[in-house]
């Protein structure tokens, strides 16, 4: 069988595979200011198109600002200079739900911290979750990347759903793969 044929056969796998699970929009790379922005407008081309609902619209739209945002200043794999991240974003959309899947590369020393927070995050409620917003405008400081910590806290309140993640261990026993799953219903 020769190469080309089985590039084809991957290509088709990987179209079907996307499909199945409601992927409009894949991408692996640097994630420039500029790249993000092509993305918030084709998804919200695509929405209007489906005739979603504008509050959804908006906010799917919100969300997916701020994963980017998080991934392109908290990846592991980030230039400087540049002020790019490395990483993996996903779009797709269920009967009940938009999906938005982020993945990059996260230090091992990392972990702790952010599933601490996500943890927390996850516990609290609706009510408890404003007042840890407000409390980090009030208190936070900016991070090295310059993150104040509200980026995920918002997510949540904006979603009102849990932050689903996972870690999974790459080949050089010093980073992980953070994948990051954010739903926001429809209905």
């Amino acid at each position: 069988m020769s190469t080309k044929f089985n590039f084809i056969k991957t290509v088709l796998s990987l179209h079907d595979e996307m499909v199945s699970n409601g992927f409009s929009l894949v991408y692996e790379g640097e994630f420039s200011h500029n790249i993000m922005k092509m993305f918030t407008s084709m998804a919200e081309q695509n929405m209007e198109k489906s005739n979603e609902d504008r509050t959804i619209r908006r906010r799917v739209f919100h969300v997916m600002v701020e994963c980017l945002q998080n991934m392109t200043k908290h990846s592991d794999e980030y230039d400087d200079e540049d002020r790019i991240g490395n990483g993996m974003f996903i779009v797709g959309k269920s009967e009940e739900h938009w999906n938005i899947i982020t993945a990059n590369k996260i230090l091992k020393d990392r972990i702790d911290e952010l599933k601490q927070s996500i943890d927390e995050i996850n516990s609290l409620s609706k009510d408890e979750l404003k007042a840890l917003y407000k409390k980090q405008i009030r208190q936070g400081t900016l991070s090295d990347k310059g993150g104040a910590g509200l980026g995920l806290i918002d997510i949540a309140r904006k979603t009102g759903e849990r932050l689903d993640y996972q870690f999974l261990p790459l080949d050089d026993n010093e980073s992980y793969f953070f994948l990051l799953k954010v739903r926001i219903r429809t209905k």
